[in-house]
């Protein structure tokens, strides 16, 4: 993972009273709310999760130790969290990237991500969401979902000791029904691959493409 500077982290977890500036909020013990239509700065805190509201418009989004909703038609920087889920709901604009090392990421219909989704532990779905970069995990499955357009790729990073919970688990990646991948999917560990006959793909390397024609992928 790339977006947990160490010193960002020392700084959160040393002992300090909470600090709000004008424009953003910053915290160490406790959950942080961006009400819906409101504008909003960089969001962090250590143990707690974030949600920002429908409508709501907000800087970089940074936890350690919590959970992340954005709501529908809210607009936001760089999403990341260590222990925890992320999900984005409809019509959501993010202006970087997606990122949580154990928690799943789901995104919804409509979205716009200008920047990539990663997870080390944990599964990525997105249903009719248009991404600028890749998707990259280690041992999550992914699913592409239907109308959704990937312009990175996809890479699956070979487990290490230090990282990897569930190293001995085949992910299954799946690319729906019209969905794309504009660039290489490349793999590095055993994985399940599923192409619907709609979607495109770039090349492969590292896995057998699957095709199905079904609604929903094989049960493995």
């Amino acid at each position: 993972m790339k977006r947990f500077p160490l010193p960002l982290l020392i700084a959160l977890v040393l002992p300090c009273a909470p600090a709000f500036a004008s424009d953003g909020i910053s915290k160490v013990n406790g959950s942080i709310t961006a009400s819906a239509g409101q504008t909003y700065g960089d969001l962090d805190t250590v143990n707690g999760g974030i949600t920002v509201e429908g409508g709501a418009e907000a800087g970089d989004i940074q936890t350690v130790n919590g959970g992340i909703q954005v709501d529908d038609r809210a607009r936001t920087r760089g999403i990341s969290t260590v222990n925890g889920g992320i999900r984005i709901g409809q019509r959501v604009v993010v202006d970087g990237d997606v990122e949580t090392v154990n928690g799943s990421i789901f995104v919804d219909r409509g979205t716009r991500i200008n920047g990539g989704v990663e997870t080390v532990n944990g599964g990525i779905g997105l249903v009719e969401t248009r991404l600028s970069q890749g998707i990259e995990t280690v041992n999550g499955d992914i699913t592409v979902g239907i109308g959704s357009v990937v312009e990175g790729g996809i890479h699956v990073n070979k487990p290490s000791f230090s990282l990897s919970l569930r190293a001995g688990r085949k992910p299954r990646v799946i690319i729906g029904p019209n969905a794309a991948v504009n660039g290489p999917l490349h793999f590095e560990r055993e994985v399940t691959l599923y192409v619907h006959r709609s979607a495109h793909i770039g090349p492969v390397e590292g896995a057998q493409p699957v095709p199905f024609d079904t609604d929903a992928a094989p049960n493995d």
